[in-house]
């Protein structure tokens, strides 16, 4: 197999695998705690204000909805975490989806978390860190958990790839 053909193979199947693992984590809290996730279809209605020139939002619920914004929403939150699975593959290369290690798995998940602080939450109308939410710590939690897990999805998804491809 080339290079760049298992390039493609291990950063597709760890990024779609790690987001399976984050949205079996937000399955788990809901049914057992209640604990709504993110609805991605609020992520695709942002998205598609920005050919307005809009790119904050005072509360993203209230704008106007975009044309199949949940399926677009679920598109981009996989989208997400196969760029994330590429820039963990630039950062420790493809030696680590061949013999993957947890802990860079899990630091980089949890570092992934900077882009819905700065980026994401802003644009959405949650302020810097979820600084506007009713409990902004209760939510800064929620997501360094959720891109915990995520980096363990990335190590799950990258060993079993191991095992699959051996």
């Amino acid at each position: 197999m080339s290079y760049e053909i298992e390039y493609v193979i291990r950063v597709l199947a760890t990024g779609i695998g790690a987001t399976i693992v984050m949205d079996l984590w937000a399955l788990f809290l809901r049914r057992c705690f209640t604990i709504p996730s993110l609805n991605y279809a609020m992520v695709a209605r942002w998205i598609g204000h920005f050919h307005h020139g809009k790119f904050q939002h005072e509360n993203i619920a209230k704008a106007q909805a975009v044309y199949a914004e949940n399926v677009l929403g679920w598109g981009l939150h996989y989208l997400t975490g196969i760029v994330f699975s590429a820039v963990l593959l630039g950062l420790y290369g493809l030696e680590w989806f061949r013999n993957p290690s947890l802990f860079p798995a899990i630091i980089f998940g949890i570092a992934t978390v900077v882009v819905p602080f700065f980026i994401l939450q802003p644009g959405l109308g949650a302020g810097i860190a979820a600084s506007k939410t009713p409990q902004p710590h209760i939510a800064r939690l929620r997501s360094v958990a959720a891109h915990a897990v995520f980096g363990l999805g990335l190590y799950l998804s990258a060993r079993l790839l191991v095992l699959i491809m051996a």
